[in-house]
């Protein structure tokens, strides 16, 4: 008999949801592990914001397995203690959405942008004051142009190893920015790779006794603000597609704008200004190519009739992947 180690990991109830995990340790005799043999295990609701503390147990249910470093990472969604999805799961509902629309086969692709930082400053912020302005960080090279290169690149191998497919990883437009690409064909695969990845991240950075921050506009002024653009497509989109496809699709986007805002980050207002490739946060508009509009339309899919898949570029950094899938599968169904 030996030792298994087990890191739960769910999201709290706050407004914006943070990453919380605990570890279980349990004897184990056989030579696999899968998510079937995985228990439901329990936690103080009352400490995470979803319970009051007279009733404050809740029910973590593992729904998807990772390896890392000789253990387990368990996603768990949060669970009222009769069983039911806590309201504050919003996996639940996605789940639900994908078994009652049409299979539209859909395909995502997140950027996920962030700052490192230290002591609550983005790395290569001098103490004081501002580093050189924008221009040349942006996929930059060297010392004087990026700062963290070393656990960017540990945590992109670290998430590889867990299973997740990332396409890529750069330095972003801001000093101590940087993005990585995170992508599935399978929906909720994309969405809890997302979350895993992150805290993968925040936990990478612990390592260096640095820190992630993830909100939509980190420094004020000018300088880029951090969103999590959502590229998406469908099997029509990839196969057919057509001008007469996308401007209906988009129309659909424009209507249920103020919808999609409300949920997809707090203080996406500080970001979605007009400056900084992005579109105001009151107003909706598509275009090929600009990444000034709401929604962003790749030239490659004008040049191939109109084919292939779109960036919805409002998502904050902070967005809960679970609601954005959401609100873009039932909106580009006409649900």
């Amino acid at each position: 008999m030996s030792k298994i180690i087990l890191e739960y990991v769910w999201l709290d109830g706050y407004g914006t949801p943070n990453l919380r995990s605990k570890i279980k340790i349990m004897d184990w005799g056989e030579e696999t592990f899968s998510l079937a043999d995985a228990p439901y295990w329990n936690f103080d609701g009352s400490s995470t914001k979803q319970a009051e503390g007279d009733a404050s147990e809740c029910l973590l249910k593992p729904v998807r397995l990772y390896p890392n470093r000789g253990q387990f990472i368990l996603l768990c969604e949060v669970m009222n203690s009769d069983g039911t999805p806590h309201a504050t799961n919003t996996r639940n509902p996605l789940s639900h959405t994908l078994e009652t629309t049409t299979n539209q086969d859909f395909w995502w692709g997140f950027e996920q942008e962030y700052f490192i930082t230290k002591d609550f400053k983005p790395l290569g912020f001098p103490q004081g004051g501002y580093p050189k302005p924008q221009g040349l960080y942006y996929c930059g090279v060297g010392s004087n142009q990026v700062v963290g290169r070393r656990m960017v690149e540990e945590h992109m191998m670290e998430c590889l190893q867990a299973g997740m497919d990332l396409t890529g990883v750069n330095a972003e437009v801001a000093v101590g920015q940087w993005e990585y690409q995170c992508f599935n064909k399978d929906t909720l695969k994309a969405c809890d790779d997302l979350w895993v990845s992150r805290y993968l991240l925040f936990k990478a950075a612990e390592r260096f006794s640095w820190d992630i921050d993830m909100t939509p506009k980190p420094v004020s002024g000018d300088w880029n603000g951090s969103g999590c653009h959502t590229n998406f497509s469908t099997e029509e989109m990839r196969t057919t597609g057509g001008l007469d496809y996308i401007s209906k699709l988009m129309a659909r986007f424009g209507d249920k704008h103020n919808e999609h805002i409300a949920g997809y980050g707090e203080g996406n207002d500080r970001r979605l200004t007009g400056d900084h490739e992005t579109q105001r946060i009151d107003t909706f508009s598509w275009g090929v190519g600009d990444r000034g509009a709401s929604v962003r339309i790749p030239n490659a899919m004008k040049e191939n009739d109109w084919v292939g898949y779109i960036e919805d570029r409002r998502p904050a950094s902070n967005c809960d992947p679970y609601k954005v899938a959401n609100l873009i599968i039932t909106t580009t169904t006409g649900g």
